[in-house]
């Protein structure tokens, strides 16, 4: 039986998700795109998860994109491509819609596709060698429309002109100043810090931090915000998690949210 690519674990209320390719250095294969996005959307639908964190298995390389040899077989006109396109982007909708917060936790290479995958979570942190970049000037191909996305709406159409133009890969201190990672910590901390921060989340009020998600995704669009889209951010006020905050605050006590 072939061994698992994309492999799922629970630790509480926090969803850890790994590409496990590490033989390749976890490159993508468009099996591997297609389990990703089924298993993205079991997690959003799960109302007992508080936070999903991705990651590359082997701790040398988070994803450096696509398999390379894939291109001869399932990639090699634009027709093939067109179908893998769609598995792809529906992967990364998946990604991008998923309610939950995600952390991306990058140990080493994370270029191409992994950057792809990194740039549409919610928050990066990775190692101090950490490596990024998106060479595919060098094989003559484009980042399509709903690639593009992610990275221009986290770092801007400026910088993420440089990173495509000039196709260099870049160290993790420059991805930082890009604003690629959200933090940069040594290469032995990784996991450590990325852990660290899926707990403080998964300690929050889960139906808040499902809130502010939304609301920043609906910021982005300039139409005008309806009446009803205003009174949203008011119900909180009339949650069990509200009511369970406010007691632990005045009572000193840790809250025990329950997402109701």
């Amino acid at each position: 039986m072939p061994e698992e690519t994309i492999l799922v674990s629970r630790d509480g209320h926090i969803a850890t998700v790994t590409l496990n390719r590490p033989d390749k250095l976890n490159a993508m294969t468009k099996p591997m795109w297609l389990r990703l996005g089924e298993v993205l959307e079991e997690l959003a639908a799960d109302d007992g998860l508080r936070c999903v964190v991705l990651r590359g298995a082997g701790g040398k390389s988070f994803s450096p994109g696509n398999d390379i040899s894939e291109f001869e077989t399932d990639r090699s006109n634009a027709e093939q491509a067109k179908a893998y396109g769609q598995i792809l982007h529906h992967t990364l909708t998946a990604l991008k819609t998923c309610r939950h917060p995600t952390v991306a936790l990058i140990e080493g290479i994370c270029v191409g596709g992994g950057l792809e995958i990194a740039a549409l979570c919610d928050l990066r942190i990775c190692g101090e060698s950490s490596r990024f970049g998106v060479p595919i000037k060098r094989l003559g191909l484009v980042m399509a429309y709903p690639e593009i996305d992610g990275l221009q709406r986290l770092v801007g159409r400026s910088t993420a002109l440089e990173i495509l133009l000039e196709g260099r890969v870049f160290g993790a201190a420059e991805a930082r100043d890009k604003g690629l990672v959200t933090r940069v910590v040594p290469d032995d901390k990784v996991e450590e810090e990325t852990m660290a921060t899926a707990q403080r989340i998964a300690d929050g009020a889960p139906l808040v931090a499902r809130w502010h998600k939304k609301f920043l995704d609906r910021l982005e669009d300039p139409a005008p915000l309806s009446e009803a889209e205003l009174d949203e951010g008011y119900a909180c006020y009339d949650s069990e998690d509200f009511r369970i905050g406010y007691k632990s605050f005045l009572d000193k006590t840790k809250p025990d949210f329950n997402g109701r």
